[in-house]
């Protein structure tokens, strides 16, 4: 049963009616997650299901199973250019960091024109659900409408509990790796000790600047150092005694821009970051982040991951998880043999493909996202000899991506379309000039498409993975102390996601009961996805009090 909330409901005893309507277990059907959720949450009421009709909109816009439908015909409305609510009201930028501009009188502008008022989330419900009644299979996209929702709780729910974070711990990390805080403006004392140790190497002037990649190529390509670029790979090639200190000072400098103090004093409130993760940001399906680099914290500061006291860490990640999703899509039944027990990649081995699992951890890695080159490219025959299925299955991806056809996921996810540049170019193929960036801007699309359905897949999989776990961790009731108010102050949660990982905070008497509950949900994500067919999703748990802990 549908329940659809119109804007109107807003301000007229929301919470109070939803906690009421949760009791007949309805599916919620709204406009945007993050416009209504994160109050509920904030008034102390979860919500059991969900319909996101701004996510659902754009798969369905976009799925061959619904390119013969009106809906996926129309032109473009509202919905289409409705973009995500932010998860929560934006960070506080530290104070002497904001901008202060010269001629700021304070002057008062227009409120911009909420682009929600002109929705009517009835009419597009309705006009939904006929097209997944009209679609090439309709079981297909309901699933897939029902995870992408789910997957939108789920996301609302990681910014609202955050992951608990110790600011101490993690000022004493970037101390001891960097030096003391210095002021604004400031290099931190071990990066300005490497900046001059950079200069004297390169016989430079004083005002040669480390973070000018212009400056410091042109000092390097002075001193003799004959690099054309500053990547990491091509500097390790050159036997010069400025490598070692370039490279710390790089590593250093990221460290420092990516999780120093400014992102601190942005990013951590309360003892808690919270993330604001972009549910179906990437084209595939998978979520991304809006600052805070949710997707990408380093395991330099990992260690200010801390449970509070009482409770614990349970960390799960699945083991070659895209491998795994492509021996399923193609029913390759000797790879999916392969993956039985433990590491695929050893399975690989064993079945006699390739002789290490380096080789068949590069081969598969390029056969999924088209590695043409090198060891990956050396291996692919014998991948293919070895596994048929599940190498035809990404080969015709590809083909399908250069010809510039529309690719699925197993649910039914579209491919975006090449667009104009790839009229443009091919038109242009036969001319001896154009013919070669034709050929490559063709090559380039079909890597992508070789990706997307397997990518894409993967995600459906977390997805339904979340799904399930939400679930069972609100399934195992309260326990413990209280570590803060609120839905989930006493019950395991979901506390961070990275695309095949969980870390779930839980009082620690319910440590082993959540281990076994992610176990069951990714096997329970396997049979949604594939039924009974014969592959397996296994996770490595561990239990800890530091994120640091986990691998």
């Amino acid at each position: 049963m549908n329940r659809v909330l119109v804007e109107s409901q807003r301000d007229a005893g929301l919470a109070a009616l939803v906690h009421a309507g949760e009791a007949e277990r309805p599916r919620w059907a709204w406009d945007d997650t993050n416009r209504w959720y994160p109050g509920l949450l904030d008034a102390g009421v979860r919500v059991d299901r969900a319909h996101d009709l701004r996510l659902a909109h754009t798969i369905l816009r976009r799925s061959p199973l619904t390119e013969h439908t009106g809906f996926a015909q129309v032109a473009p409305g509202p919905w289409d250019a409705l973009d995500p609510a932010p998860a929560g009201p934006p960070p506080t930028l530290p104070h002497e960091e904001r901008p202060v501009g010269l001629f700021d009188l304070g002057e008062v502008t227009a409120p911009a024109p909420d682009p929600h008022a002109a929705l009517d989330p009835e009419a597009e419900l309705a006009a939904q659900e006929e097209a997944v009644a009209r679609s090439g299979d309709p079981g297909r996209l309901r699933f897939l409408l029902a995870a992408e929702s789910a997957g939108a709780l789920v996301a609302a729910e990681l910014h609202h509990v955050g992951l608990p974070w110790r600011a101490d711990v993690h000022d004493a990390i970037l101390t001891q790796r960097l030096g003391p805080r210095p002021p604004l403006g400031r290099r931190p004392d071990t990066l300005e000790a490497l900046a001059v140790r950079i200069r004297e190497l390169l016989d430079a002037p004083p005002t040669l600047n480390p973070d000018s990649h212009p400056s410091l190529l042109k000092a390097l390509q002075y001193a003799g150092v004959g690099v054309k670029s500053l990547s990491q790979w091509e500097l390790m090639e050159v036997d010069h005694p400025v490598v070692e200190p370039l490279l710390e000072y790089k590593k250093l400098s990221r460290l420092l821009s990516a999780n120093g103090w400014n992102w601190l004093d942005t990013w951590v409130r309360d003892g808690r970051f919270r993330a604001e993760y972009v549910v179906g940001g990437v084209v595939t399906g998978r979520w991304s982040s809006v600052g805070g680099g949710a997707l990408q914290l380093p395991k330099a500061v990992r260690r200010a991951v801390v449970a509070d006291d009482g409770w614990t860490f349970v960390a799960a990640d699945v083991a070659q998880l895209e491998p795994r999703v492509l021996a399923a899509m193609s029913h390759d039944d000797a790879m999916a043999a392969a993956g039985r027990g433990g590491d695929m990649y050893a399975g690989i081995v064993a079945s006699g493909a390739v002789a290490t699992r380096e080789l068949a951890k590069v081969g598969m890695l390029g056969a999924m996202y088209g590695g043409t080159t090198g060891a990956s490219a050396q291996v692919l025959p014998s991948l293919a000899r070895a596994f048929p299925r599940a190498i035809a299955l990404v080969e015709e991806a590809a083909r399908a991506g250069e010809r510039g056809d529309v690719v699925a996921t197993w649910l039914g996810r579209g491919s975006p379309r090449p667009g104009s540049d790839w009229d443009r170019v091919q038109a242009g193929a036969y001319d001896a000039d154009d013919g070669a960036r034709a050929r490559s801007y063709t090559r380039s699309f079909g890597r992508f498409t070789r990706n997307f359905v397997v990518q894409g897949t993967a995600a459906e999989w977390a997805l339904a993975w979340l799904a399930s776990a939400r679930r069972r961790l609100w399934d195992l009731g309260e326990a413990g102390p209280a570590h803060r108010d609120g839905v989930f102050a006493r019950r395991p949660h979901l506390a961070f996601f990275l695309h095949d990982e969980v870390v779930v905070h839980t009082p620690k008497e319910l440590a082993d009961d959540v281990a076994h509950a992610l176990r069951a949900a990714a096997a329970e994500a396997g049979r949604l996805l594939f039924g009974a067919y014969p592959v397996e999703f296994p996770l490595t748990v561990a239990t800890v009090d530091s994120y640091a802990d986990a691998k």
